[in-house]
């Protein structure tokens, strides 16, 4: 399969993500426990790569599985690291309002890019360079309110804490991703195998944060396994396997694609979303979002097309000819 049918179908799914959780809301409020959400689709993704390994296992040759220790370690830092950026997430709020903390997490855009420069020792073009930053602008853009909205003056007027923990909050979210592209590229192992292992993890840390929301309740609902599925409808558990699906796409760029990709992924499906809610939710679209979309749209171009598609290059003929090169550039100070 071609990285960009992946990295379209990965879009299509991250914008259906808010729009089918905002359906499963009764009266506009949650009927069911949110937290066991991502609990179920880590169980989902692990059920589904535990079937297509088992598939796999099947072939002959069998799929390359590396058991040894030091590796396997590797991969609970994933989930350490987003246990820790959802700590700071709540921290974060506690300083600044919803508007600022969204507008402040696009620049994991540039976080993710400079990382994967320093991390992955990935060389980008200076085009590229442009390309992402225009990306964090056009999606900041199109958050961005009316001037004459109190979100818009209280966007410069949060606490200095606030915002280094906005900063803190999108290094993290750019470190998860690159170190799962680093384990998922760091040798040949099936990716079945590897996804068996991730989610394993992440099942446990999610299962370990619904015992420490039942200690922190006191137990007042009962346990978590007694209530898991109270209040669940068929859109609720659309939204688990939405993002239990959303995850599976995620780790397949990650094996045969690259952050970067992903990250557009993400930004282009909040784009849509916005679009969608127009229509779904009566969302008025403003100045702003037009111009976010156009943007993002060139910052797209530039990112993927060709250099030659962006640059007019000399032709043929004159890189071979020196002279005529030289001839030229003379022509062209002449005529201005």
């Amino acid at each position: 399969m071609q990285w960009y049918m992946v990295a379209l179908l990965l879009t299509v799914l991250t914008s259906s993500q808010g729009i089918l959780t905002t359906l499963s809301q009764s009266n506009g409020r949650y009927e069911y426990d949110y937290a066991t959400v991502p609990f179920l689709a880590e169980v989902f993704k692990l059920l589904v790569s535990s079937m297509f390994l088992w598939k796999e296992s099947q072939k002959s040759p069998p799929p390359k599985m590396t058991t040894d220790w030091r590796t396997v370690r590797l991969y609970p830092i994933p989930s350490i690291i987003y246990l820790i950026h959802n700590n700071v997430q709540f921290a974060t709020l506690t300083y600044v309002d919803t508007s600022t903390y969204q507008i402040m997490g696009n620049l994991k855009i540039v976080t993710t890019g400079i990382l994967f420069r320093l991390v992955l020792k990935r060389k980008l073009s200076n085009l590229q360079w442009m390309a992402i930053v225009l990306l964090a602008v056009g999606t900041t853009t199109s958050q961005v309110k009316g001037c004459g909205e109190a979100s818009c003056e209280s966007l410069l007027s949060s606490p200095i804490e606030g915002y280094m923990l906005g900063i803190l909050s999108a290094c993290l979210s750019a470190l998860a991703g690159i170190y799962t592209e680093f384990l998922m590229k760091k040798n040949n192992d099936s990716l079945y195998w590897q996804n068996v292992q991730l989610y394993t993890f992440g099942s446990i840390f999610n299962m370990a944060r619904l015992v420490v929301d039942d200690f922190r309740g006191g137990f007042e609902n009962g346990p978590w396994w007694q209530r898991i599925f109270n209040g669940y409808s068929i859109t609720t558990w659309m939204v688990v396997i939405n993002l239990g699906s959303t995850g599976l796409l995620v780790s397949w760029l990650m094996k045969y694609a690259d952050n970067i990709v992903k990250v557009y992924s993400t930004s282009m499906a909040m784009l849509l979303t916005t679009v969608l809610s127009v229509h779904l939710f009566n969302f008025r679209p403003t100045l702003q979002l037009f111009l976010g979309i156009i943007v993002c749209m060139m910052s797209l171009h530039m990112y993927f097309a060709p250099p030659q598609m962006l640059v007019d290059l000399p032709s043929p003929s004159l890189k071979s000819d020196p002279e005529s090169l030289a001839e030229a550039s003379s022509d062209r100070r002449s005529d201005s």
